[in-house]
């Protein structure tokens, strides 16, 4: 994070009696930013060039959060070329002064999706875990959050958030490139708590639940969002290698049996709220993300099932509180 970044983060937690905890956050910040990565320096090169302007408070009324209204052709033009130099942008849309970032996921449609769901966010303190570059984060500080931490270790997504940074003026949202596991859990709880497209990652899925419930507050809002199958409460499908092209899917539940999950690892209220299948007109191949996507992993000749023969993506929310 950058230096005013850091700033902000201890004196907004301070002033609400966690100075320990933010001071304990910075430094957790401060390791993850120091382990290197063989493309650091082209990507910090890129953030360099982008141009000084004003800066302009983000805007999400449409599909895209817009920062900053149409600069000129040139401005444009160096804008574009900066951050294409951060490719793959993986959530997405946002219109940087006129520069439209196509990202590969629409995650306009999966925040239109759930935000008629969820309890009011003016007011409270959030986490985002898994956030990427901050696509929905910024939709939370539009919808009225207190503040939103965000936690990704990926250290691109790190560097597309303080590209956007870059051209809007301080905010109450902190993005912390380390994984939740590596993060101190506050002292009190916070009030909402999304973990999106994150749990089939976790080879332990109780484990990811647990750490959940410690980060909210009794009463606190989980909004979950993960891939799923058809099924009874008993129902999980683990992959043997790959699911959809990727090797780092350990399980899908059924919306039914990861209801339970909730419920033995100490949350109420449980209810899904959305249950949708994933199409390429939501996931797909841009300029600004131009390798394979969820098309090359669907069945040609089936495209409800997966290269592999499992069901193709089915992704459900569920929310519930933490007991």
């Amino acid at each position: 994070m950058a230096v005013t970044d850091l700033e902000l983060l201890r004196g907004t937690l301070a002033a609400g009696g966690a100075g320990a905890w933010a001071e304990a956050l910075a430094s957790a910040a401060a390791a993850a930013a120091g382990r290197p990565h063989g493309d650091q320096n082209r990507w910090e090169a890129a953030v360099r060039r982008l141009p000084r302007l004003e800066p302009v408070a983000p805007a999400g009324d449409g599909p895209a959060v817009t920062i900053g209204s149409r600069a000129d052709a040139q401005t444009r033009e160096t804008v574009r070329e900066a951050l294409l130099t951060l490719a793959p942008w993986r959530k997405g849309p946002f219109d940087v002064h006129g520069v439209r970032v196509d990202a590969e996921w629409r995650s306009d449609l999966k925040w239109d999706r759930l935000a008629s769901h969820l309890t009011d966010l003016r007011g409270r303190r959030v986490l985002d875990v898994g956030c990427g570059n901050g696509y929905y984060a910024l939709r939370m500080l539009g919808a009225g959050a207190r503040w939103v931490l965000g936690a990704d270790p990926t250290r691109l997504f790190s560097l597309q958030y303080r590209a956007l940074r870059h051209f809007m003026p301080p905010l109450p949202f902190w993005l912390l490139p380390a994984p939740l596991e590596d993060l101190p859990e506050p002292p009190d709880g916070l009030d909402t708590v999304f973990s999106m497209g994150v749990l089939y990652h976790r080879r332990s899925p109780f484990g990811h639940l647990a750490r959940l419930r410690r980060w909210l507050r009794p009463g606190g809002e989980l909004v979950l969002e993960t891939l799923v199958v058809e099924g009874g409460a008993d129902t999980v499908l683990v992959p043997q290698r790959r699911y959809a092209r990727m090797r780092n899917v350990w399980f899908l539940p059924s919306v039914a049996a990861l209801g339970v999950w909730l419920q033995r690892g100490g949350f109420r209220a449980v209810r899904c709220v959305d249950v949708t299948a994933t199409t390429p007109a939501e996931q797909r191949s841009t300029e600004w993300m131009p390798f394979d996507s969820l098309d090359k992993a669907l069945d040609p000749a089936d495209p409800g099932r997966t290269v592999e023969g499992h069901p193709a993506p089915l992704r459900a929310v569920l929310l519930a509180e933490r007991a």
